[in-house]
């Protein structure tokens, strides 16, 4: 190298591009991978409406589909529903116990069937079934709040169907804001009313479309709209069903066909050939060819010169259960809060490991899912109501004592009995002697509150003396049992 050759400039380095995702990469393979970059509301409004109707569908067909709804209802909202627990304090510092159980016996009339809606035809666990389950099939539930004197504690809720706010109506308005699929929203995207059509655009037997204005517009205030944002900036609700419906639909078809070629290959038929094909009588004619119907057990004879070629379909074969699982299972996983065993209800070589930890899983969703249920839903409707409530005088408390139990006032959703309730009761006694646990968290686990608790066990002790019966497992009263005494069993044992 010459002594000027180290002052001139050097060429760059020509580094080849290199991908740092493998998600990214574009070719031959990647073709099918679609990719968007539009925003939730615009990929939601062409599909919405295709996606309720399609999981509409899928509800009242699909046996999987059914049993997922099933399962929300079940283990979400439960028998009872959401148990109301009021812990106001009174001015010394103690439970305010006449306030608190006024307002828990009201709540508990108002939730009767015939008081909480306005068709008079749903109780409160009803409502918060039906609201669960819009919002897993329909992606959305509507709840609109009616107030006056005809209504019992001058409240009561009306279920409206998601079709009826119009997701084809979305125009800028005057005042600054927007409508978008029929919510209208300020420039902070926060709701500011509904627009609902005043009929349902499907009535088409029963209602004449030209006898009433189109839209209805709806305060915000008097309408909850119930639904998952998954991203920021989505006004309307999607179907919890729409990741797993084409997997529904096409399992749903597999099925169908192996039914059918099942039911073929079992009905055998004999046929009889005769050197003139005399005695052959035909069930029908397409043309110059003859046509028989093939029932089971059934014979027939050939015509001269003709000959039979045998169709014995073999399928379904010994793969279709392992197949039909795997598309399950891949089913199961896109669905919230449903795992395999649930949804397909196969126990088979379940052991007591492996449910415990599946049911474990399962219910942490239902959990979530629950308070979610409670935060947009239930307690908003608790609120209105309480309100509600102390301005007509239906309780002892006055109105201006609202913050005061409000902000006491707790929700419990249904708990779960476990897989080996004496493994469970061993660990609570456990948890409990050692000072882990207290006795309200072991109640929780059976969706109770201590004071719940300890007051049942009060009222149990007075009926027993009234009748004269001596309360043999009195609790609290001596040394707990030894743990190791209660366990028994062998976890790993097949249930």
């Amino acid at each position: 190298m010459a002594f000027f050759d180290r002052f001139r400039p050097k060429k760059p380095v020509v580094v080849p591009f290199k991908r740092s995702y493998s998600g990214a990469n574009t070719g031959r393979l990647f073709e099918d991978f679609k990719s968007s970059e539009r925003s939730a509301d615009s990929e939601l409004k062409p599909a919405l409406t295709r996606l309720r109707s399609r999981s509409r569908d899928l509800a009242r067909n699909n046996e999987y589909a059914k049993r997922y709804l099933n399962l929300l209802k079940n283990n979400v909202v439960g028998e009872r529903g959401f148990t109301l627990q009021v812990k106001a304090l009174a001015a010394g510092g103690k439970l305010d116990e006449s306030g608190n159980q006024a307002v828990e016996m009201e709540w508990k009339s108002w939730g009767k069937n015939g008081n909480c809606t306005v068709d008079g035809g749903l109780s409160w666990t009803d409502v918060q079934k039906m609201v669960i389950e819009s919002v897993a099939r329909d992606g959305e539930a509507f709840v609109m709040l009616h107030r006056g004197a005809e209504f019992k504690d001058s409240i009561s809720l009306q279920m409206i169907e998601s079709d009826r706010v119009d997701e084809e109506f979305s125009e800028f308005l005057p005042n600054g804001n927007e409508v978008r699929m029929g919510v209208e929203i300020d420039r902070f995207r926060k709701p500011i009313a509904y627009h609902l059509l005043s009929y349902h655009p499907g009535d088409y037997d029963f209602t004449s479309m030209s006898k009433s204005p189109k839209h209805i517009r709806i305060p915000a205030n008097k309408m909850l709209h119930v639904y998952k944002r998954l991203r920021a900036g989505q006004t309307r609700g999607e179907p919890w069903m729409a990741p797993s419906m084409a997997g529904l639909k096409q399992l749903d078809g597999l099925r169908e066909a192996a039914i059918v070629n099942a039911r073929i290959g079992a009905s055998k038929m004999g046929f009889f050939t005769s050197p003139a094909g005399d005695g052959f009588v035909a069930d029908d004619m397409d043309g110059n060819v003859p046509i028989m119907d093939a029932e089971p057990g059934t014979f027939h004879q050939l015509p001269n010169g003709v000959d039979f070629t045998a169709f014995d379909p073999q399928y379904p074969s010994s793969e279709f259960e392992s197949f039909h699982k795997a598309i399950l299972k891949g089913i199961s996983s896109g669905l919230e809060g449903a795992s395999y065993t649930s949804l397909s209800n196969d126990l088979e070589a379940t052991s007591y490991s492996s449910i415990r930890q599946g049911a474990l899983e399962e219910r942490d969703t239902y959990r979530n899912i629950q308070a979610f249920l409670i935060d947009s839903f239930v307690r908003k409707v608790y609120e209105a109501w309480l309100a509600s409530t102390m301005e007509m005088g239906a309780i002892i408390v006055p109105i201006r004592e609202y913050d005061r139990f409000v902000e006491k006032s707790e929700f419990r959703g249904r708990a779960w009995s476990w897989v080996d309730p004496q493994k469970e009761m061993t660990a609570a006694v456990l948890g409990l002697k050692n000072g882990i646990l207290s006795l309200q968290d072991v109640a929780s686990n059976y969706g109770k509150d201590t004071e719940e608790l300890l007051a049942q066990i009060q009222r149990d002790k007075a009926l027993m003396e009234q009748f004269g019966v001596t309360y043999a497992l009195e609790p609290y009263a001596g040394p707990l049992a030894p743990v190791e005494a209660l366990v028994s069993g062998d976890e790993d044992a097949d249930v």
